[in-house]
């Protein structure tokens, strides 16, 4: 399976511009072959907390379901959409034939900078297909909540984590996604933005791809780029089988 990864420097406030980045980079992944391709949290916006600026998401989701179908390709893509004036911070999961197959709500609002006041929770994780490869989401600050994790650990071998992850705290990027690798025996995906954002923040790219071992198999820089990588899921089954630690997991 071959993956994208997309480290965009994402255009602040401006949905039509991170529209046309978008399917740029669509059709770049497109023409290397690959499977399935990955933008990070709120490509459409910036992780902005001005839900004025925030719209319904039918124009994100006419544009990714269309370039899903055109190019052949599975879209994942984190954009904040505005339900009669409440806000959900998504993930949205588009197959080849450009069908949304499921969407996911970011479970854990990052109050630090009080995205609980302005975006609701989700409640449920999700579980997805990919090629036959069940599969499931996370977005951001998720990725410091393990209990989540877990409870999909044993029905998925892919776990896709999408961010606007801060360069102050890059180290605790790569090592909770390298830890999530290991504790759940998957494969593990993380997508990152870059540059700067309209309130002055940093954000350092690093995405990287962990394989059930917890070995990196690919990391990014601080610039802008697609990221491609090929893993072999089955890799999954056999490191499951080698070494049998999910089946002694008790969810307390």
């Amino acid at each position: 399976m071959k993956l994208a990864l997309i480290q965009m420097d994402i255009a602040w406030q401006d949905i039509d511009r991170n529209h046309q980045r978008a399917i740029s980079f669509i059709k770049e992944a497109s023409g290397h072959g690959c499977d399935v391709i990955v933008f990070p949290e709120m490509f459409t916006t910036g992780f902005s907390m001005d839900i004025s600026k925030i719209n319904d998401g039918s124009e994100t989701d006419s544009l990714l379901s269309q370039a899903a179908e055109e190019y052949g390709l599975y879209i994942i893509a984190g954009f904040p959409v505005k339900e009669n004036n409440i806000a959900r911070n998504i993930a949205r999961i588009y197959d080849r034939k450009g069908r949304p197959v499921t969407q996911y709500t970011k479970m854990h609002p990052f109050s630090y900078l009080q995205e609980d006041r302005y975006f609701i929770s989700g409640s449920e994780t999700v579980i997805f297909d990919i090629k036959g490869i069940p599969s499931t989401v996370f977005i951001c600050y998720d990725l410091r909540f393990p209990e989540i994790f877990r409870k999909v650990a044993k029905d998925v071998h892919l776990i896709f984590v999408i961010a606007n992850w801060p360069s102050s705290r890059i180290e605790h990027w790569k090592t909770l996604l390298r830890a999530r690798a290991i504790e759940n025996q998957c494969f593990v995906i993380g997508v990152n933005r870059t540059g700067k954002d309209g309130n002055g923040i940093a954000y350092p790219g690093c995405s990287c791809i962990y394989d059930p071992s917890g070995e990196m198999l690919l990391t990014g820089d601080e610039k802008e780029e697609l990221l491609i990588a090929e893993i072999e899921p089955s890799e999954v089954q056999r490191i499951r089988k080698e070494f049998p630690f999910l089946k002694d997991m008790k969810l307390l």
